[in-house]
């Protein structure tokens, strides 16, 4: 591991001499830095946070950015940006958001972040806002934006967490390693387009299945950077971003396209993908409605002014509804938008048009953050495939269909209806509701437990800078399957909330959790932060790598924390099994002292 050279300024924030809010971010600045194997930090020009919406961020975000702001000298030392709120304050009764306290708690979130000096652009699309700095080496916590802003502007930043990204804003700095180095900005796939593209749909379509293609045996460190061959040269705005932000749902943080700017050499290809018009047809017949639609939504990533006026002429002279229970069938049609948008559409006669239409134009908010009130909200049509990727995740579990815009704004508007009768059955219709229904999802085949070994087991890993002695003795919660935490943790439980997960229905909460790291949003530091407040986090986590949605949390909390060992944990280390573990200088010992009955998951 590579020693950290600080200069002046660094160590004094590392000893709390600009308060402790900027120590505790230049400490996670320092452990994410040592995890990486970076030996330097470097100046960023620019952050952008996510967690803003309470279904989100939960009590762990609102209760750490008040700890944070209570602190007088806590101030973000760059141009920081805020993601997407949970609703529309100024619409939220429009919205039929039914879940108590929301609205207080998404005003407290807005208030604190900007005590904080972060701007409340309360937006997904910080590269569409005028003033934003979207060039040169930044902290970036938003798929979409990290990916837009990497393939298009001259943007340099890593995936960060919400927590990372924070810690950098705060203090004014980032571990320079990944996608700040040249040489991990390569392109590792290829990809051949063989077919026309036009609608962002096209697009969005395919930039999700780019990253639906992965393999196990390809190696890519900082995720999908593809380079795409055969698209034309002129795309505008919308097709960009569509394509940006769909790839960005299996982690791509950067793509290449061919002849728009220079590529640098691959790194090599781990594949070479053919996107043909077979594909495009296949993937929109899977898409497309087959039950009726609840709500049509637009706009995620929020909607620019081009896919606003698109829309305003689709709407002109027509009309639809933004309740649910129109006499003629017609669903809820929801269009989202920044607010900068909002205030060029409102200036131009755009925002008239789609108010006149009946539509509910909303700011500040985007679909996938929403909490829906599921008695009405069973189905959602939507442009894009982000949105149907985050809708029907464990975040939101509601099913989600995808057609162009003009085929979105049809059924809205009547004009073309979706055949009546029984949905069809859907993986992730609902989060599981009581411990009878996990039984029945449990009679489906497991995963495989690993190989069982009586034998005590023991291996040595690293740990955080920050983090000093320890000694932890407890019960293993043990799976060799990443937790998805955000949406499939239960946030006052610990309890993993997953069907067809080999750890669901069972519980983190006061266990030394070994898992091989978290997955998902980059907002899931923040449950974990929420399991600590509330007195039911693991004792301590391993992990198998370094996790960004793992160590961020443990860091700033003192959550003992050790990844990379020497063997195998999540096989030497049984469900169940007591084990101890111990940390030392600089590594980290974890050994089982006694074997469980019958290991578990």
């Amino acid at each position: 591991m590579n020693a950290i050279q600080l200069n002046e300024e660094q160590r004094a924030l590392l000893a709390g001499e600009q308060g402790v809010a900027r120590q505790m971010a230049m400490r996670l600045v320092v452990d994410m830095a040592a995890a990486a194997g970076a030996s330097e930090l470097i100046p960023i020009q620019s952050a952008h946070l996510s967690g803003v919406s309470p279904l989100t961020g939960g009590l762990g975000l609102r209760q750490f950015l008040a700890r944070l702001a209570g602190d007088p000298q806590a101030r973000v030392a760059v141009p920081t940006t805020l993601n997407a709120a949970g609703c529309d304050l100024a619409q939220f009764e429009a919205m039929r958001i039914t879940v108590p306290g929301f609205r207080e708690e998404s005003e407290e979130i807005v208030a604190l972040y900007t005590r904080l000096g972060v701007r409340p652009t309360q937006s997904c699309v910080p590269y569409e806002w005028e003033g934003v700095v979207t060039q040169g080496v930044a902290a970036w916590a938003e798929s979409n934006a990290i990916c837009f802003g990497n393939s298009y502007c001259g943007l340099a930043t890593n995936r960060e967490s919400g927590l990372s990204a924070l810690a950098c804003a705060l203090t004014g700095y980032t571990p320079k390693y990944g996608l700040l180095e040249p040489a991990a900005r390569r392109p590792n796939l290829e990809v051949i387009v063989s077919c026309a593209l036009s609608d962002p749909a096209d697009f969005s379509i395919l930039g999700d299945w780019i990253g639906k293609q992965r393999q196990p045996g390809w190696r890519l460190l900082y995720g999908p950077i593809p380079f795409i061959r055969g698209l034309p040269v002129n795309l505008n705005h919308e097709q960009r971003k569509a394509l940006t932000a769909a790839a960005a749902n299996y982690g791509s943080p950067l793509l290449y396209i061919d002849g728009l700017g220079e590529a640098p050499e691959p790194a090599p290809f781990q594949a070479t993908l053919h996107f043909t018009e077979a594909e495009l047809r296949r993937r929109y017949d899977e898409l497309r409605p087959r039950a009726p639609v609840s709500l049509v939504v637009i706009g995620c990533p929020q909607a620019s002014v081009g896919e606003l006026r698109a829309v305003a002429g689709l709407l002109r002279g027509k009309q639809v509804t933004a309740v649910p229970g129109d006499p003629a069938g017609r669903p809820p049609l929801w269009i989202f938008t920044a607010s900068a948008n909002k205030a060029i559409a409102e200036h131009t006669g755009l925002a008239a048009i789609i108010r006149e239409s009946g539509a509910l134009l909303l700011e500040n908010t985007c679909p996938e953050v929403v909490p829906y009130d599921q008695r009405w909200v069973h189905h959602i049509l939507t442009n894009s495939m982000k949105a149907e990727h985050y809708l029907k995740s464990g975040l939101n579990n509601i099913p989600a269909s995808v057609m162009p815009l003009a085929g979105c704004l049809a059924v809205a508007t009547g004009e073309w209806q979706v055949a009546s009768g029984r949905s069809p059955t859907h993986p992730l219709t609902r989060k599981l509701a009581n411990s009878q229904t996990r039984k029945l999802a449990n009679l489906q085949p497991p995963t495989p437990p690993h190989p069982y070994t009586p034998t005590l087991f023991s291996a040595t890993g690293r740990g955080l800078p920050s983090q000093e002695k320890f000694t932890v003795t407890g019960e293993a919660f043990v799976t060799g399957t990443p937790i998805t935490l955000l949406g499939f943790v239960n946030r006052e439980t610990g309890v993993v909330e997953e069907p067809g997960h080999p750890a669901d229905g069972q519980s983190m909460a006061g266990k030394i959790a070994i898992f091989p790291r978290g997955s998902g949003s980059t907002v899931a530091p923040y449950v974990l932060l929420e399991l600590y407040y509330r007195g039911v986090a693991p004792l301590a986590i391993v992990n198998t790598e370094i996790d960004q949605q793992s160590a961020p949390a443990c860091s700033l909390e003192g959550i003992p924390y050790a990844y990379a060992f020497d063997a195998d944990v999540t096989q030497g280390v049984a469900n169940g099994d007591l084990v101890e573990l111990r940390r030392q200088g600089g590594v980290v010992t974890i050994r089982v002292l006694e074997r469980a009955t019958v290991p578990q998951i």
